[in-house]
């Protein structure tokens, strides 16, 4: 039998970070639902935000990171997250990451690292790279070096197309998972220490910028073994998705506010300074629900016209897209509307990625340490997998317990009456038009007590069988119910939660903690 010191669950930055080094002391086992370049890492445009020009820079970020998190942000965590993040970004380049660069000067030296501005960020601190694809840059980089190998005594091994079903639990502990592969059949891994790193959980909604593989496996995982989660009410909606009938909600990088545009409504009028100080620039719950708002009268747009600058240079993936429904930045105005994007909640762990339950850590959108508060600010996404999946494996080889492990063929399950692939879509549908209508951007207590019977009528048909979109759908299933019982637990307006019979901000903060049925919320 083969044995793992490690199983990592995901192979996105916080995973991939993670196995680096991890694999400096031991075996490693990472696994994906697909192939390894499909993550929500190599989906993300706008960039990775990074204090590299100096003490003050670093101060600063921490205070962007502290006021766009709305009063809830775990200060330890947010020091951790800036303070860390040039070094980890240093490793970066020195894997061979391209991040864009200002033209070479007069003597063909490499230029400076370009850094651009974001919503609600004092200075221009924010990476590129290819412009607009930041994060398949960073996810083929720590790819190339996985592949590379050389990590002293230890090993990786890269399990594609496998679905993570549940975790193992022994006397308390975390000791592994079960998994289907791509053949469809059941294995069992042990292990000495378990990460969960399998990203966020968009595909709840109908409407998300999240590929299909986001819907919150390592989350329910979690609560189904008894693992405390947090925050699960507070789900970002990006405020710029493509609005056009029939076509995918794809991501507009908050980068194109940040290189000017403006959004106007469908009179042709701008409207954020309605709304905030800040104009377009406003932390992303404002930006999104001003978007809601005013779409209620028509549509909204994104608008380049103005900005005198090659944009097809700058967005060369954004542009690409475009040319598909015949729209150009910088000719046209971009239609445009708010869709899930990222979770700020997830497996409640402190600072180092421990989880509630030993043996089992997390880290990146999978993981809750508060370092988002109730509002994520633009661009701290890949720089938290970065760091705390580097921070969270230091503590798992420190941690581990060694056991005699391997990977071995679990006995033959079941498959009688299987639900049909047909009736699983169907529920699945069902269930993220569900969430979107009652437990979107705008709720009330009405709407998500109607969220909640919605989603107890669709638990008693839940999809059967041992098939992955079965197992999806028992996660999303899992991880619904958490957010409508968060967020009506939470009678206030906070961040990205916004109750319209509740719109002011509660006095004192507190976290929302869910565990094996109780929601409690603490300081």
């Amino acid at each position: 039998m083969e044995r793992f010191d490690f199983l990592v669950i995901g192979a996105g930055i916080a995973g991939l970070s993670a196995a680096i080094r991890l694999a400096e002391t031991g075996t490693v086992l990472v696994v994906t639902k697909e192939e390894l370049a499909e993550s929500n890492t190599a989906y993300a445009q706008g960039g990775i935000a990074v204090a590299m020009g100096g003490e003050e820079d670093v101060a600063l970020h921490l205070e962007d990171t502290m006021a766009a998190g709305d009063g809830l942000v775990n200060r330890e965590a947010a020091a951790v997250l800036v303070s860390q993040g040039p070094q980890r970004v240093e490793e970066l380049l020195e894997w061979g990451t391209a991040f864009d660069r200002y033209p070479k000067d007069k003597n063909g030296e490499e230029g400076e690292l370009m850094r651009t501005r974001e919503g609600a960020h004092s200075l221009s601190r924010i990476l590129h790279a290819n412009g607009d694809a930041t994060g398949k840059e960073i996810a083929v980089s720590l790819l190339r070096h996985v592949r590379e190998g050389g990590f002293g005594k230890g090993t990786i091994e890269l399990m594609e197309w496998t679905t993570s079903v549940d975790l193992i639990v022994e006397g308390g502990r975390v000791v592994g998972a079960t998994l289907l592969d791509g053949e469809g059949g059941l294995r069992v891994v042990r292990a000495g220490a378990v990460l969960l790193a399998s990203g966020g959980a968009g595909q709840v909604y109908s409407d998300t910028t999240n590929p299909a593989v986001a819907t919150g496996d390592g989350i329910a995982m979690a609560y189904r073994a008894g693992a405390a989660v947090s925050d699960m009410e507070f789900y970002q909606f990006h405020p710029t998705a493509f609005s056009e009938a029939g076509a995918p909600r794809f991501l507009l990088s908050e980068a194109l506010r940040g290189e000017g545009a403006y959004l106007v409504n469908a009179k042709g009028e701008r409207f954020m300074e309605r709304y905030h100080p800040l104009l377009e620039l406003a932390p992303r719950d404002v930006v999104a629900r001003a978007i809601t708002r005013e779409g209620m009268d028509g549509p909204v747009y994104l608008d380049m016209r103005h900005v005198k600058k090659d944009l097809h240079a700058r967005f060369p993936g954004i542009s690409s897209f475009l040319t598909k429904y015949r729209l150009e930045l910088g000719r046209d105005l971009i239609p445009v509307r708010p869709a899930a994007h990222y979770l700020m909640g997830g497996v409640r762990t402190d600072v180092q990625g421990r989880t509630s339950l030993p043996g089992l850590y997390a880290a990146g959108e999978a993981a809750c340490t508060g370092v988002h508060g109730a509002n994520r600010l633009a661009s701290n996404s890949l720089l938290e997998g970065l760091v705390f999946g580097a921070l969270t494996a230091e503590t798992m080889i420190a941690e581990t317990v060694r056991e005699d492990g391997g990977l071995g063929v679990a006995p033959a399950a079941s498959n009688t009456g299987v639900s049909s692939d047909a009736a699983t879509e169907k529920w699945i549908k069902e269930l993220r038009e569900l969430m979107w209508k009652y437990a979107g951007l705008l709720r009330d207590a009405d709407g998500l007590r109607l969220a909640k019977r919605g989603l107890d009528a669709l638990g008693k048909a839940l999809p059967k069988g041992l098939t992955r979109r079965a197992v999806e759908a028992r996660n999303l299933q899992v991880v619904a119910e958490l957010i409508v019982a968060s967020a009506l637990g939470r009678e206030e307006s906070r961040g990205a939660h916004f109750r319209n019979d509740f719109p002011l901000r509660g006095e004192v903060a507190k976290h929302s903690v869910m565990q094996q049925g109780r929601l409690e919320f603490v300081a």
